[in-house]
């Protein structure tokens, strides 16, 4: 937000001082070459006295010289009617006639400058044009070699010092309005954080943003109390269940026939394992925070080792290239040792003791990929990964989705297939945080 209000008034305020400074560097300009002109003036009258007075050339020449030795900046030429001139431009054109024909001083821009041309009457009035002299004076337009040079790189160093000077106090204006919102959003940050009470905050400045941060203060105070009233109704749902599933199963086992006591088993079995998820799930938002985020390798190459012992008891193949660091991930902990004891759990329980495991590891700046191949039968057809009951036959309807609503929560996928060990593949992207 600042660099956009320092851009924003970088470019209003330097079309201001191009809107005032150039019609000033224009005028300096214009005001040098009328202190020019004005003394080309004066040296016209001065020429023209030793012209009137003095009827030999030498005179003049030697008065003439002199004079544009003094004054680099004009040139002083004094032109016969017989053609002759003294001075640097000898030449005469249609003006110098025209002055010279109607007895009137003009001025004129010639290239580089400006021309001044002034008949001189020798004879007083009667003179004729034929018997008048003509000085010419050639003014050079100033340049940057010039007063107007330095006058120009004043104001250059003017409007410099106006923006740097502008921008400071824009910045600092930009710094007023940001730091507030910035407050508020260290503030709203802070709010998810799992395990502390929610502050109250504290938010100067603009009081837009005091009322925004009060307002978010009022709101966050709502939905903890929306959760907590969640999490107590859940766990008295938990409560309740708990005594009568019990006392299912005991009528269950009490069942004689061995394969409807087993399927009975089975789908109470199921529903306890939903409850436990509608609980786990409803105890997120305390556990976790607003923006969980979590060292994930090591979490993940600590959780599939748990499962090392168990797969050496068995006498399962179990084959580990696990990586040792990567980066943050926008997950719980809790989340990710979730999803992997599902992973491996559906491995485990879904395929023979003997076949073969293999888990794989793998980090990048922006991910991280953990892959679980078995040599079992693989996974049915149609099977959808992300709705509940994707653990394959026989599960408790939760697998797959749980592992698949953990990689779509970081801003990554699960993806099922085929392993070249003959089962399922199961390859899960978690993005960074």
């Amino acid at each position: 937000m600042r660099r956009s209000l320092l851009v924003t008034a970088a470019a209003a305020i330097s079309m201001v001082l191009l809107a005032m400074l150039v019609p000033m560097a224009i005028l300096v300009r214009s005001y040098a070459l009328e202190d020019r002109l004005a003394r080309a003036a004066l040296e016209v009258q001065a020429v023209e006295t030793v012209v009137s007075r003095h009827d030999d050339m030498g005179s003049v020449a030697v008065y003439v010289d002199r004079l544009n030795d003094d004054e680099p900046h004009s040139r002083v030429t004094v032109l016969y009617p017989d053609g002759t001139g003294v001075g640097p431009d000898p030449g005469e054109d249609a003006r110098v006639l025209d002055a010279r024909n109607t007895g009137r001083a003009r001025v004129d821009d010639v290239p580089g400058g400006s021309q001044i041309l002034v008949p001189v009457s020798r004879g007083g009035n009667s003179a004729l044009p034929s018997q008048t002299p003509v000085i010419r004076v050639v003014v050079d337009e100033p340049g940057l070699d010039s007063v107007v040079g330095v006058a120009w790189g004043l104001l250059a160093l003017l409007a410099l010092v106006l923006l740097a000077g502008s921008l400071v106090v824009v910045d600092r204006l930009g710094r007023s309005f940001v730091q507030p919102i910035r407050r508020l959003a260290t503030h709203t940050q802070s709010l998810g954080r799992p395990g502390e009470p929610a502050p109250v905050a504290r938010i100067d400045g603009p009081a837009e943003v005091q009322e925004l941060g009060a307002a978010i203060d009022r709101l966050v105070g709502r939905i903890q109390l929306l959760l907590s009233r969640e999490r107590e109704s859940v766990a008295d749902l938990s409560h309740r269940l708990r005594t009568p599933v019990t006392a299912l199963r005991l009528r269950v086992e009490a069942v004689e026939d061995a394969d409807l006591r087993e399927r009975l088993g089975g789908d109470l079995d199921a529903l306890q394992a939903t409850v436990d998820e509608i609980v786990r799930e409803a105890r997120r938002s305390e556990r976790e925070g607003l923006d969980p985020r979590t060292d994930g390798v090591p979490v993940l190459a600590e959780r599939v080792r748990h499962w090392a012992p168990l797969a050496e008891d068995l006498g399962r193949p179990f084959e580990l290239d696990l990586a040792t660091s990567g980066p943050l991930l926008r997950t719980s902990r809790a989340d990710l040792e979730a999803m992997v004891d599902v992973l491996l759990d559906n491995v485990f329980t879904h395929t023979a003791d003997d076949d073969a495991v293999r888990v794989t590891l793998t980090s990048d700046d922006d991910r991280v990929e953990l892959v679980v191949e078995d040599a079992g039968p693989g996974l049915p057809g149609g099977l959808d990964a992300t709705g509940r009951g994707a653990s394959g036959a026989g599960s408790t309807g939760l697998g797959l989705s749980i592992a698949s609503r953990t990689a779509e929560e970081s801003g990554g996928e699960l993806r099922t297939g085929s392993s070249d060990m003959g089962g399922a593949r199961v390859a899960i992207t978690l993005r960074t945080a």
